[in-house]
């Protein structure tokens, strides 16, 4: 793979600056996969289901204990619409970090940059989440659930505020470990606290409010509410979508303009 991506980089002094650049991202996207997922369609299937595996566990822990949903008649899209956003978010801005610490060493290629590897990944996880969530929704027909959201616009947006979000927070974690490496391990401990807070497998909203007005400025609360309103609009969920938003792109520059000024220094 390292002669394929050293071919398309020769390449590009005969190509258009676009048509370099594409070469050039699309080599770092087959490179990313291939060593990820072992070059084969199964250790990219594994890829695919992690994530789902994740989802199929909550709703067969809480089918077989026989538990409600806290809305609604059907736990397993209780769960699917809590944990689907959540785990778009969390997926993308842990592993755009890893890329960028995984495959620094191809920086040291003229043509490739480290805003390249960043948007090499998530385009790779943009992919794999979807995939992902056809899964899901193909699981949740199969058991006789209706997948289909009440307000499909709200549904749509809230997927994209999640990879949106990803992708702010991932930037800001690559440029937290140009410095400290070890957050890579402290990132995935405050996932977790983060995960649990984020009202996957409850209604935060059935709270006290005193404890709710402070969970809610955890995003990806915001993004599991902004999501379950599509489905349950009769909840009279208050989504901030302005502050979601702007939490992620406030990252987003903040991360960049660490990278340009300060890690490509250091580098």
């Amino acid at each position: 793979m390292a002669i394929g991506l050293t071919t398309s980089v020769r390449e590009g002094d005969r190509l258009s600056p676009l048509e370099s650049y594409l070469h050039v991202l699309h080599a770092l996207m087959l490179r990313d996969m291939r060593t990820r997922f072992g070059g084969t369609l199964w250790g990219y299937g594994i890829v695919v289901m992690w994530p789902c595996v994740h989802v199929f566990m909550l709703i067969a822990i809480y089918t077989f204990q026989h538990l409600p949903a806290p809305v609604g008649s059907s736990a397993p899209l209780f769960f699917a619409t809590g944990a689907v956003p959540v785990l778009i978010f969390q997926y993308i801005s842990r592993e755009v970090m890893k890329a960028t610490m995984v495959n620094k060493p191809l920086t040291y290629y003229p043509q490739v940059k480290l805003f390249d590897l960043i948007l090499a990944r998530v385009l790779v996880e943009i992919v794999t989440g979807f995939l992902g969530l056809l899964v899901i929704v193909a699981v949740l027909t199969a058991l006789g659930t209706d997948p289909r959201p009440v307000n499909s616009s709200i549904a749509v947006f809230a997927y994209l505020a999640s990879i949106l979000l990803g992708i702010g927070v991932g930037v800001v974690n690559v440029a937290i470990v140009g410095f400290f490496p070890g957050w890579l391990v402290g990132y995935a401990l405050f996932n977790i606290l983060m995960y649990v807070a984020s009202g996957v497998m409850f209604m935060p909203s059935f709270l006290p409010e005193k404890i709710y007005y402070w969970m809610k400025y955890n995003p990806a609360l915001q993004l599991a509410e902004w999501m379950r309103s599509a489905y349950y609009p009769s909840a009279g969920l208050k989504v901030d979508h302005l502050y979601v938003v702007m939490f992620a792109l406030t990252c987003m520059v903040m991360g960049l303009l660490i990278l340009k000024h300060v890690v490509s220094k250091r580098s």
